[in-house]
């Protein structure tokens, strides 16, 4: 199955103290596709294999039935991310059989940030094919 992630309203390069803000898909524990806050929309794409219902991969995180992917929030400087803030995007086991799943979300939360914690429905729109 190939993710992909369409991010948009980006909250800007600057967040309190943190300057240079960018986000990226969390692969394992580094940052991949790193976009800047303040670009016009975002995008990933990752490949996830599904066993018996369950998603697998190296940008899959969390146990079985409680999967997910992160977006991670970094202020780079040379070889550190800087990573302040994540957001986990959680997956929903219904597009287990889907061939492409796509996740649509803002990028700003609520107060003007970035978006971070659990993200669900309606904060994410998901659709399969």
């Amino acid at each position: 199955m190939r993710i992909v992630i369409e991010g948009q309203d980006l909250p800007g390069r600057t967040f309190g103290p943190y300057a240079d803000v960018h986000v990226a898909l969390q692969v394992r524990s580094d940052p991949a596709g790193p976009v800047p806050g303040d670009a016009a929309s975002a995008h990933w794409e990752t490949e996830v294999r599904v066993v018996d219902g369950d998603f697998r991969g190296p940008a899959v995180h969390g146990r079985r039935g409680e999967r997910f992917l992160y977006l991670t929030w970094g202020s780079p400087a040379g070889d550190d991310w800087g990573r302040f803030r994540r957001a986990k995007l959680m997956l929903d086991p219904a597009y287990a059989d889907a061939s492409v799943l796509v996740g649509t979300l803002a990028l700003t939360d609520e107060k003007g940030g970035p978006r971070c914690a659990r993200v669900v429905p309606p904060a994410i729109a998901w659709s399969a094919s």
